[in-house]
């Protein structure tokens, strides 16, 4: 049995908040086709309110990842403010640095010190953006690496990659931090410049304290035990921050907890456990997926649901207990205890913590039943519609 009351396990759900990509409403698809979707948003604001939909049906969903430049304005204290008018916030600035010709062996990393000054000088323009914004994480994914044994000097990379980052770190702002992503392989294939945990941990100590390691779920290789990163991270003080996706194969981006809700609940599990949950812990969490055939903002509403979930349940899990049953050695209880919070049925229990908030129940079924897709689909006809490298 769970050693939370019903009273305790809402006021922890109410310290939760999963920050929305923008790039998650816009077109996706593989490398040989990016499909399109009636309605979907042809600028920035319509990203945001698109957004502000899963927040308004969700209730945790309170801020909205920019990518740059792909939602590149001329005002981002107006695009502040038009956020603030329809109940979000902006978030964290992603940069890119993987879409430009220039880039192709590299762009942090790159031999050529005019290729690397051009990708510094791009995340020197994020840190300005992020002073109009009032963004606090300055998020870095490089696409950098070789596919080829012997096509580049893998330490000489390294190094060139501790300069750029030092600089880029330097122009932070006192508040502000440096969060550095990690992906085991693609696009290169050979060797990627920032693959594993180790990696970026790495790097970013040498930096200081406001740099941090963000975990991506999808971006280890199969059978990794990503639990046991987040403990170590946490136990480092160095996991800022999470993008949540789910993953079969590779990189597939799917929605969060549809290949593997156990291993969702685990992770969530660690976080809790090691003091990486609430706003107080300094752990961001945020959605990174692409919906290809399914609906953009049932996609989203269903991912910041499936983390609520997961969550519950590993708060439910009895600690005390636990422990106890550890240190008998006792494996089997102590597996039991685990296993007992992970297949209790939290949905009434969410459901309850919604209507108590002034939210419908079934969230999902609510946004179907408003009509907003089909409101958005009618009115949005012409121009470009968002997606990749848009």
């Amino acid at each position: 049995m769970s050693p939370l009351s019903e009273s305790k396990l809402f006021e922890q759900l109410n310290d939760q908040a999963i920050e929305l990509p923008s790039w998650a409403f816009g077109n996706s698809g593989t490398r040989f086709r990016v499909f399109s979707s009636a309605g979907v948003p042809r600028n920035p604001q319509e990203k945001l309110e698109d957004a502000a939909q899963v927040h308004k049906y969700s209730g945790i969903s309170p801020t909205v990842a920019l990518h740059i430049p792909w939602d590149k304005v001329d005002d981002y204290s107006a695009l502040k403010n038009y956020a603030e008018d329809l109940g979000v916030g902006l978030g964290t600035i992603n940069s890119n640095t993987f879409q430009d010709e220039d880039y192709k062996f590299g762009s942090l990393t790159h031999s050529d010190p005019r290729i690397r000054q051009k990708a510094i000088d791009h995340h020197f323009d994020c840190i300005d953006i992020m002073h109009k914004t009032g963004s606090q994480d300055l998020k870095i994914w490089l696409a950098d690496g070789t596919n080829y044994p012997g096509q580049d000097d893998i330490r000489g990379r390294q190094d060139r990659l501790a300069e750029s980052l030092a600089a880029i770190y330097e122009r932070l702002d006192a508040n502000q931090r440096l969060v550095l992503e990690y992906k085991f392989f693609e696009p290169a294939f050979y060797h990627t410049d920032v693959p594993d945990w180790g990696t970026a941990f790495a790097q970013v100590s040498a930096l200081g304290d406001r740099a941090m390691v963000c975990l991506d779920t999808g971006h280890h290789a199969p059978g990794t035990n990503i639990e046991f990163i987040v403990a170590q991270l946490l136990r480092l003080g160095k996991l800022g921050s999470f993008d949540f996706n789910s993953r079969f194969y590779a990189d597939d981006d799917l929605i969060v907890g549809a290949a593997d809700p156990f291993q969702l609940f685990r992770i969530m599990y660690e976080v809790i456990r090691s003091g990486g949950y609430g706003a107080k812990s300094g752990v961001a969490f945020m959605l990174d997926q692409c919906h290809n055939i399914e609906d953009k903002i049932p996609g989203q509403i269903r991912s910041v649901l499936n983390v609520q979930a997961m969550t519950a349940r590993a708060l439910m899990v009895d600690r005390n207990e636990l422990t106890k049953a550890q240190v008998a050695g006792d494996v089997l209880a102590a597996n039991d205890i685990f296993m007992d919070a992970f297949y209790t049925d939290v949905r009434p229990l969410l459901a309850k913590w919604r209507e108590a908030k002034g939210l419908d129940a079934d969230p999902i079924k609510a946004f179907n039943h408003s009509g907003y897709l089909k409101q958005i689909a009618a009115k949005r006809v012409g121009g470009q519609q968002a997606g990749w490298g848009a």
